[in-house]
């Protein structure tokens, strides 16, 4: 008996004098870990919970366009009952709105492409394409491949709000402004309006102009015909010269 207590004695000095960084023996209990609790963690602790996503609308989501509002609640009735559809599926509506700038010059003066996609951007509010030359001419001095203009193609709430800022404010700043043709359609009720200077738009900078710059805007319609494209634009505000 007397040599079993010594050997219990010998082995619990011996537990004691062992370093903090042993690994526990087996039948030892394992330390807590400084973080949380000792033994296994729990489910789902210490992994960082993910912030609950947010949805965020932009401008154009929570506000629809004024023109937009006025197309559905005034310009469908009115062309309804002009022309006498019978379904509301027939009443012609705009598609798109393509703006395009040519520019021959730049062949000669390749910086004027980087200014006119400033432009088209700070006019329209989307980033536009640089269009580039399909086939070569030489007594233009023209490659195939070379950048001659820009474009941007617009829809839904971009469109509806160019329109409106195109009506509204920039051709009424037209020198002598007394309406736009009446016969630019194509037969199939789209039209294409012609301007000469890019700063009758108010986005446009007058110190930072090079050169002065023309576009084509091209009102793509769902219409059959150029009566029915016409009444549409003009419903919309679009200010026609008189026959």
């Amino acid at each position: 008996m007397a040599d079993e207590k010594k050997a219990k004695g010998e082995q619990q000095a011996q537990a004691q004098q062992k370093p903090k960084g042993d690994k526990p023996g087996k039948g030892e209990p394992q330390k807590a870990s400084a973080k949380g609790g000792g033994g296994k963690k729990g489910k789902g602790e210490g992994v960082p919970k993910a912030s609950p996503s947010r949805t965020v609308l932009s401008t154009s989501d929570a506000v629809p366009p004024r023109l937009l509002d006025k197309y559905k609640a005034e310009v469908i009735p009115a062309l309804t009952k002009q022309f006498n559809y019978k379904n509301p599926n027939q009443v012609p509506r705009l598609n798109k709105i393509v703006v395009n700038m040519g520019l021959g010059a730049a062949v000669a003066n390749p910086k004027i492409i980087d200014t006119a996609v400033e432009e088209l951007k700070a006019i329209s509010g989307q980033k536009p394409v640089v269009t580039r030359s399909k086939k070569a001419i030489a007594n233009f001095k023209l490659r195939a491949g070379l950048p001659i203009g820009a474009m941007v193609t617009l829809r839904r709430s971009r469109m509806w709000e160019f329109l409106d800022r195109l009506v509204s404010v920039a051709l009424p700043r037209m020198r002598d402004f007394k309406g736009v043709s009446r016969k630019a359609f194509d037969g199939k009720g789209n039209y294409t309006l012609g301007l000469k200077e890019q700063i009758i738009f108010p986005e446009i900078d007058y110190d930072r102009i090079d050169v002065i710059k023309g576009l084509n805007i091209s009102f793509v319609t769902s219409a059959k015909t150029d009566e029915e494209g016409r009444a549409l634009l003009q419903h919309l505000g679009m200010p026609f010269r008189a026959a």
